[in-house]
């Protein structure tokens, strides 16, 4: 059965369940202060770029999240290598200021654990693009947390991106999603998310000691963590791969990766 798929502009009611939606993203993600303290505002400020897909139980299973925000502004165009932490900064600079925006990123898209393997990331991705052509954005970009790159956190993600299956398609799943959408790679965001913080609180996140000097994996980092216990703190600096969606037509959403 197809989700229903709505935005928290029509159905305000819905912003606790959105919100409050189960997730699997890494505990100390979400540490990201330039996260912190703009993709709350998302909801609240820009509900009309605020997807969320039901169940037939009327279950929250899905959301995507994006902004929109001005990539021809003096000053900019071209994609930042700041990634995430820098387009959330320009959206709510830009909405303050009554900065007209000529572009669309996708932020997030969630789904519940109980509900992956659908189908359903591809579903959100398509009605993401959907609703940016209906406010008249003819381009979508998104700052792409390639989804199997933790597995390998050493190999640098210049490589990884560009990595193909024999079909041409990416072989990291989640840049493959974007892929079959018609979306390609436009570059890297080599410090798109950072995330700097005592011994303690890695310790807290991770259940990992931090107490050696150097490079530390952690369950679900696309990259190690700088551990530098002599100074109590470590730092994790996030790479994305921008993704740049032309205003071709989407693929159906129901096409599987």
């Amino acid at each position: 059965m197809q989700p229903r798929i709505s935005s928290l502009a029509d159905r305000p009611d819905m912003l606790e369940r959105v919100v409050g939606m189960a997730d699997s993203w890494p505990e100390f993600v979400i540490q990201d202060l330039v996260g912190a303290a703009h993709y709350p505002r998302i909801a609240t400020e820009l509900p009309e770029y605020v997807l969320f897909a039901e169940d037939e139980r009327g279950e929250v299973v899905a959301s995507a999240f994006s902004v929109p925000f001005a990539l021809g502004a003096e000053g900019r165009g071209e994609l930042p290598a700041g990634g995430w932490d820098t387009v959330l900064t320009w959206a709510f600079s830009d909405l303050r200021r009554g900065v007209r925006p000529d572009t669309v990123s996708a932020i997030s898209v969630s789904v519940a654990p109980h509900a992956q393997g659908r189908g359903l990331s591809a579903v959100m991705l398509s009605a993401m693009r959907d609703n940016a052509r209906a406010r008249g954005f003819s381009e979508v970009v998104a700052p792409v947390r390639p989804n199997a790159k933790h597995l390998e956190p050493h190999t640098p993600i210049e490589e990884y991106a560009h990595r193909v299956r024999p079909d041409g398609l990416p072989q990291d799943p989640w840049l493959r999603v974007h892929a079959r959408a018609g979306a390609t790679i436009d570059s890297v965001a080599p410090a798109s998310m950072t995330v700097a913080a005592s011994l303690a609180h890695w310790r807290r996140w991770t259940g990992l000691p931090f107490d050696t000097e150097g490079d530390i994996e952690v369950p679900g980092g696309l990259v190690p963590v700088r551990c530098e216990p002599a100074r109590g703190y470590a730092v994790y600096v996030e790479p994305n791969v921008w993704m740049r969606h032309r205003s071709s037509p989407l693929v159906s959403a129901g096409q599987e990766v």
